[in-house]
């Protein structure tokens, strides 16, 4: 790459991704992790910091930290232990975070993903790590009062997180997103998380900085660590801000990796700007020590071995069996496993139940997903279930009425309660039998001759004026039944 017609540049990209753990209660202690609680109502002396009060570990995050890592193909060590991470915040009580240092509990792992421009182009994106930690309050900021007040909400506070931490790897800020998003993926298809950004089960931080060539010397700009960005959308668009900025940065001040520290930056979606935060602490800055209440954990190669088998099929494993058991394109698979594992299991319920894969494909890409964007719902809420999606097809299938058609029912479902049979009913839709298609057929090409002539002159398109009609004069008529009905009619005439 090269920018404003300069030196050829390389982007260099590591991210931190901070993922919530599907447990009922924190790491730490038994306080409730349900989102949404009033301010400081799930607390407890431990994940107050009160003195005296001493952790106990959970077992629930430990089994799941276990299925994160081995579904992104990582080692999980025999032993590993806790670690005191000291620093001062508004919104950490104790003044320290339990995470781990030196023994993760997860190690050297990869993620593979696809170019967008070319989806046979496959790349292996390294994981230093992945390790647990307890999470931090929360701050809010009263900025828009004038009075610039902060409150701190400590409901946070000792939730379980593994934080997965990439190699550089990452060489754009596409293939950030891609890579955030094969991960997301991963970790719901699991239940390990439900990776809801809004809610901050999911939070990534993206390290970034510049290889410049400047006459065959690579020079490194120095590293910003990017925070605040609330989708993936907003890291992508955070990325390739950045990329900007250091290069231009680094063309007035020629400053490098060795002149400047590292440094944190907040990313403002409004402005489409990052801004400057803090210089960033090293590890020695935390003065990590091991944790004297926590006795460091055994994995036995039992527990891994059951945690493995109980993974299922992967995202890659996941789309080819959809495209063999259904006949569907990868294209078609991928949007659909990209859904999640709700939508997975309505696709294929309704998928065998009608027989049609394809046809189900299109409808849920279409109709469904529709649907549920614009109610703002899930599926597990949605008010056709599978079952009836494919009741609905299967009868498309077997010509008892057309796709149009089809969709009225669909809409009186999602509108009032009952089955298939039932909205057919109260719409009077009637299979329409080959004898009255033909009536009608005749009727229309004597009040139309001259579409006899165009047809046989070749344009066979000129029927479909009279599919119209015949639609207006029959509302169950099939257009496609109509249509060949038509043609043999004038064939034979």
């Amino acid at each position: 790459m090269t920018l404003s017609d300069g030196y050829p540049t390389e982007t260099i990209i590591g991210l931190e991704v901070h993922v919530q753990l599907k447990t009922q209660t924190k790491l730490f202690c038994s306080c409730s992790t349900q989102f949404g609680a009033p301010p400081n109502t799930q607390v407890c002396p431990v994940c107050l910091g009160l003195p005296g009060a001493l952790p106990v570990m959970n077992e629930h995050a430990i089994d799941l930290a276990i299925q994160a890592g081995l579904a992104i193909d990582c080692s999980i060590p025999p032993m590993t232990k806790w670690d005191r991470k000291q620093y001062f915040y508004p919104d950490l009580p104790k003044g320290y975070q339990i995470s781990q240092f030196d023994l993760p509990i997860c190690a050297d792992g990869f993620v593979k993903i696809t170019d967008d421009n070319d989806p046979e182009k496959i790349r292996r994106i390294g994981i230093i790590r992945a390790h647990l930690e307890e999470d931090a309050g929360k701050s809010m900021h009263d900025e828009a009062s004038g009075r610039s007040d902060s409150r701190i909400d400590l409901n946070r506070c000792g939730t379980p997180l593994l934080e997965i931490v990439s190699q550089p790897d990452l060489r754009s800020a596409n293939e950030a997103k891609n890579y955030l998003t094969e991960l997301k993926l991963r970790m719901t298809l699991l239940g390990v998380s439900d990776c809801e950004m809004q809610e901050g089960s999911l939070r990534v931080d993206a390290n970034v900085n510049l290889h410049i060539d400047v006459n065959g010397e690579k020079i490194a700009t120095p590293i910003a660590e990017i925070k605040n960005m609330n989708s993936f959308r907003a890291v992508e668009h955070a990325i390739e801000h950045e990329i900007d900025r250091q290069y231009d940065v680094w063309e007035e001040t020629g400053k490098t990796i060795k002149d400047e520290s590292k440094t944190t930056r907040g990313w403002d979606d409004a402005t489409g700007k990052t801004f400057l935060q803090r210089e960033k602490e090293e590890s020695a800055d935390y003065r990590y020590f091991p944790d004297p209440d926590l006795l460091p954990i055994r994995v036995p190669r039992e527990r891994v071995d059951a945690a493995k088998a109980s993974l299922g099929e992967m995202p890659a494993e996941l789309c080819q069996r959809l495209q063999t058991q259904y006949g569907i394109k990868l294209y078609d698979a991928n949007v659909i496993v990209n859904q999640g594992r709700e939508l997975i299991e309505y696709f294929e319920t309704a998928a065998t139940t009608s027989g049609d894969g394809k046809r189900t494909s299109s409808w849920i890409q279409q109709d469904v997903m529709r649907t549920l964007n614009e109610k703002q719902i899930r599926i597990a809420d949605f008010a056709v279930s599978a079952d009836q999606l494919g009741e609905l097809l299967q009868r498309v299938s077997r010509g008892d009425f057309d796709n149009a058609r089809a969709r009225d029912v669909f809409s009186h479902l999602i509108k009032n309660a009952g089955t298939v049979e039932d909205a057919v009913k109260a719409l009077g839709i009637e299979s329409v039998d080959s004898s009255e298609i033909e009536t009608l057929c005749k009727e229309l090409l004597d009040a139309n001759p001259q579409v006899i002539d165009d047809v046989k002159s070749g344009k066979k398109q000129a029927v479909g004026s009279l599919i119209g009609q015949a639609k207006k004069k029959n509302p169950n008529a099939n257009p496609k039944q109509v249509r060949e009905t038509l043609l043999q009619l004038i064939e034979q005439a």
